[in-house]
């Protein structure tokens, strides 16, 4: 060999070699934020005390319920999940700092089940969940801006719209209190618009009598909800609308109790459940009309019910099986789903991954489908009519029966649903 060849070998050599010195010096590919060979944490904001918290301060109870039932029944892939809980008290700016803790601080691999329209939208704004592919699961809003792929890439929303839930509350009033005057009070914000959008003239069509529009909290100041009343009142609403958050329906009924003011309610869906909040409500409420996309609590055939009731008197002993414990064991049970689909590798794409492409399919609850894909960040698309029976409960009629309608957020018409849903699989285990 030349000298030269030889010059250019000992290169060759010396550059493989100091490559070989750089890699080994690289650390192992870092495990995904929140992931463990052992552990999935996931973190969620909301109401835990407060005026505003009513009802929905169940939710990560019940969640938690059904995440140690899987837990105890091996996990998901070998992982036991945890559930971060922060009280934001229904205020955006502390649930943006809630959510930069438990992103930063607590270092969850997920959001899930975050609630409210304005919070989630100011978390998804500041702390740039979508740019940073942060998942924020089954939030628990229906407001339908939030299905535009562009500005909420990670979220996906899990009750229907507020559009729908206006479009399809027009079409019953109409149909059932034809000629009546109608009232509504909503909450002032985009919860409260987007119901407006589905009630207009383009939508559902529905001319009120009165219309207050009431700040958010603002249910929980001394006297405000007895004005609102006395304006309803003196009005002579006969059929008076509460699009709001459950304090707001349940303050409300109870000035109307006190100014005997008793038109025909109608109670949005997100705010209906008050007999479980308040039992003194429920004389109040009894064969007032509201809407749901699960089953009634007290369906003595439905499989879904049985189950989630039985894993919650085991692992949530203390709280009520009601409505918002329903949804969040639901929603634990959507989560569990998505999280084993993903596979054993876990990773924040891949979640996403497999809502963009096996969403629509989950195993759930719901009597109406689930609509999520790589262009939809829908949920829930529907409801079922019912009124609250003597122990305040909502039921579909006395044999548990339902005729479920669909509907869009758009102008399209609204109609029965045909969707049969999954059944349960066996233990409620996803499969």
């Amino acid at each position: 060999m030349s000298s030269k060849a030889r010059r250019t070998l000992l290169i060759v050599q010396a550059v493989i070699a100091a490559g070989a010195l750089s890699l080994s010096a690289l650390p192992a590919q870092a495990a995904e934020v929140g992931v463990t060979s052992s552990a999935i944490k996931l973190g969620i904001t909301l109401p835990m005390k407060g005026s505003a918290s009513y009802g929905y301060n169940q939710l990560p109870g019940a969640m938690k319920a059904y995440f140690d039932y899987v837990n105890a029944n091996g996990g998901v892939n070998g992982r036991k999940i945890t559930l971060v809980v922060k009280d934001d008290g229904y205020l955006p700016k502390q649930a943006i700092q809630n959510t930069q803790d438990l992103i930063g601080k607590d270092k969850v691999f997920a959001m899930v089940g975050a609630l409210g329209t304005a919070n989630n939208q100011a978390v998804a704004d500041a702390v740039n969940l979508g740019r940073r592919g942060i998942p924020s699961l089954f939030i628990n809003t229906g407001f339908s801006g939030f299905n535009d792929r562009k500005a909420y890439p990670t979220s996906s929303t899990l009750l229907p719209s507020y559009v729908m839930e206006a479009k399809l509350m027009s079409k019953y009033i109409k149909e059932t209190y034809a000629d009546k005057k109608v009232c509504l009070l909503y909450q002032d914000d985009d919860f409260g618009d987007d119901a407006l959008v589905g009630f207009d003239k383009d939508h559902g069509n529905l001319t009120f009598t009165s219309k207050i529009a009431y700040p958010s909290l603002s249910q929980g100041v001394a006297g405000v909800p007895d004005a609102w009343v006395g304006k309803f009142k003196a009005a002579g609403c006969e059929v008076q609308i509460v699009f709001g958050v459950s304090s707001a329906t349940l303050y409300t009924v109870l000035a109307a109790a006190k100014a005997q003011y008793a038109p025909k309610w109608i109670l949005g869906s997100v705010g209906a459940d008050i007999a479980s909040i308040n039992p003194a409500t429920t004389p109040y409420i009894i064969g007032a009309t509201s809407m749901s996309f699960m089953p009634s609590v007290v369906d003595p055939k439905d499989e879904y019910v049985a189950k989630f009731k039985e894993i919650h008197a085991v692992y949530n002993a203390k709280a009520k099986f009601n409505s918002w414990a329903l949804i969040g064991m639901n929603s634990a049970f959507l989560t569990v789903q998505a999280l084993k689909a993903a596979g054993k590798n876990l990773t924040r794409a891949g979640l996403l991954a497999v809502l963009d492409s096996s969403g629509a399919k989950l195993q759930n609850a719901g009597l109406v489908p689930l609509n999520y894909s790589k262009t939809s960040n829908v949920g829930y698309n529907g409801y079922w009519f019912g009124k609250f029976n003597s122990t305040g409960d909502l039921v579909p009629n006395d044999t548990f029966t339902y005729t479920v309608y669909t509907t869009d957020s758009g102008t399209g018409a609204v109609e029965k649903s045909t969707y049969s849903r999954p059944d349960m699989p066996a233990k409620g285990l996803p499969n």
